[in-house]
């Protein structure tokens, strides 16, 4: 082992020496006489060097206190050097790091609002400390700060991403663990009862279907309607349509992964009374890419608000939205005893990768179709009827 004395006269050569003390800790003294500890130790098969400080600013016992707990984190399975390139780095950069590299993939407006919210609820708190260096409760007082002014969804939506840039931490070497896994949000945050987009129920769907077809607004509105009630698609999906996206002869509408919310491509059966309404609006498309393009700017699609405010002219605010064809559909269908995997494949509700989306696809694909048609004569038959029986069986 090493003395103070035998630290103090070391002299520098004509080239590097190593003075070592005990289990891989020397002092690396150079020719231009500096003095630098450092600590050789193998991790996961790989023979590494950790630089401990210089001396005479680190004399021997501190350098032996750093090598040390360095062994320590080797025991516990870390690799010391990048717990130490962790603790140089803060919160805030590794998380814009992790959003430059979630990012690719996402739209522009979701990306952007992901860092919105970390820049204005998250780096004030948490962002100017060293990412390794965070703990459980760390995040448990910052998403708790948010929810105090009532951003419920917001502060869940955070811990989630926090979540993220702790495991892109971990798998990086910035962090030796994320203290997120740690902790479930019921652990955290007060649950609340989800909010369900508003909609009408299977009785009252008779009615609505005949406001919607008797609508006195504009007719790309009103065939928009009628529309996402036939494919009860994500209103963006719709609104967004282009014709090339459609075959007429194949009665299929293929929606590219990029306007999808789970990023996978999307194939959406038609049945023969979408395809008058689609035949329709070619004819008063005029020729444009765009299947619903907005009043104003023709070269935009329609506003989601467009959808909306034609159902609270025909008084259904509050009641229904453009989503909420979705939830009809799916509990008539599950009512009515079609395959639970088609509805939801038809919903587009799971990620899928790109073998699965495959199966799927040439697994469903023919069953859905049949779904879809039946799914459309029902909507049919409700326009005839006064009170309107939503769980007929299918045929």
């Amino acid at each position: 082992m090493l003395t103070d004395s035998q630290v103090r006269s070391a002299k520098p050569a004509d080239r590097p020496r190593k003075i070592f003390d005990v289990r891989g800790l020397y002092l690396h003294v150079m020719p231009n006489g500096g003095r630098y500890w450092r600590f050789n130790y193998q991790f996961n098969g790989k023979y590494k060097t950790l630089a401990l400080g210089t001396y005479p600013d680190v004399p021997l016992v501190r350098a032996r206190e750093r090598h040390q707990e360095a062994r320590r984190l080797l025991a516990e399975g870390m690799d010391p050097g990048a717990v130490k390139q962790a603790v140089s780095k803060d919160f805030e950069a590794v998380a814009r790091a992790w959003h430059d590299h979630w990012k690719v993939g996402r739209t522009e407006h979701y990306a952007q609002s992901v860092k919105t919210r970390l820049e204005t609820d998250i780096f004030p708190q948490i962002g100017h400390r060293p990412i390794a260096e965070l703990s459980p409760a760390d995040f448990r007082d910052a998403v708790r700060k948010i929810e105090q002014r009532g951003a419920f969804e917001i502060a869940r939506r955070l811990l989630q991403n926090c979540g993220q840039i702790m495991r892109y931490a971990v798998a990086n070497d910035l962090a030796p663990r994320n203290p997120v896994a740690e902790v479930r949000p019921a652990d955290i945050l007060i649950p609340r009862k989800r909010r369900n987009h508003p909609r009408v129920t299977a009785k009252e769907l008779p009615d609505l279907l005949r406001a919607m077809d008797g609508y006195v607004g504009s007719e790309h509105t009103r065939l928009a309607l009628q529309m996402l009630a036939l494919t009860f698609v994500r209103t963006s999906e719709l609104i967004g349509a282009r014709w090339l996206e459609f075959d007429l002869k194949a009665f299929r509408w293929d929606i590219p992964a990029e306007r999808m919310k789970m990023k996978m491509p999307h194939v959406v059966a038609l049945s023969v009374q979408s395809l008058a309404i689609l035949q329709r609006l070619k004819e008063v498309s005029f020729d444009r890419e765009l299947v619903f393009p907005g009043d104003l700017n023709p070269h935009k699609p329609m506003s989601t608000n467009t959808l909306l405010f034609a159902l609270y002219r025909m008084g259904y605010r509050g009641r229904m939205t453009g989503h909420g064809f979705r939830g009809v559909a799916s509990t008539i269908l599950h009512e009515q005893g079609w395959p639970h995997e088609h509805i939801e494949l038809q919903l587009a509700h799971q990620e899928r990768n790109a073998v699965s989306a495959a199966y799927n696809h040439a697994l469903y694909l023919e069953p859905r179709a049949r779904m879809m048609q039946a799914w459309a004569d029902h909507l049919d038959r409700l326009r005839q009827q006064v009170g309107g029986v939503a769980g007929q069986k299918a045929a």
